[in-house]
C-alpha cells in the first residue's frame, strides 16, 4: 500500500485580497477625486459670494475703499480656477464613472471665473 504524500494545494486566497484591496484603492481614489471637486465648488461660491454680497455691501458700510473687492477677487478667482484644475485632473487620473459631466460642470466654472476674473482685473486697472 502507498501512500500519497502530494496533498492538494490549499487554495491561495491571495488574489481574493488582491482584488478587494484594489476595490479598497479605486473607492479611495474614486472618494479623492470627489472631495477635490466639492472643494473646488465650495471656493468657486465663496468667490461669488464675496463678490456679489459681502463686497458690494458690506464693505461699503465698513468705509472700506472700493478697490478691496476687486484685488481680493483677483485673488479668490485664481485660486477657485486652480482648485477647479485640480479637480478635473483628479477626476482624470480617477478615471471616475462621472468623470465627463463633472469635467464639463468645472469647465463652465473656470470660464464663469476666467470672466468675473478679467473684470476684477479691469476694474483695478
Amino acid at each position: 500500500m502507498s501512500l500519497d504524500v502530494t496533498a492538494a494545494p490549499e487554495k491561495s486566497t491571495l488574489p481574493a485580497t488582491a482584488q478587494a484591496t484594489e476595490q479598497v484603492t479605486e473607492q479611495a481614489v474614486e472618494l479623492t477625486a470627489e472631495r477635490r471637486f466639492s472643494q473646488s465648488m465650495v471656493v468657486s461660491g465663496v468667490r461669488c459670494m464675496l463678490a456679489y454680497g459681502v463686497f458690494p455691501f458690506l464693505l461699503p458700510l465698513l468705509g472700506l475703499a472700493e478697490s478691496v473687492g476687486p484685488a481680493v477677487g483677483v485673488v479668490i478667482g485664481v485660486v477657485a480656477i486652480a482648485f477647479n484644475g485640480f479637480s478635473i485632473r483628479r477626476f482624470w487620473q480617477a478615471d471616475h464613472r462621472f468623470k465627463w459631466p463633472v469635467i464639463c460642470v468645472n469647465v463652465a466654472v473656470i470660464v464663469l471665473l476666467c470672466y468675473l476674473t478679467a473684470g476684477d482685473v479691469a476694474e483695478l486697472a
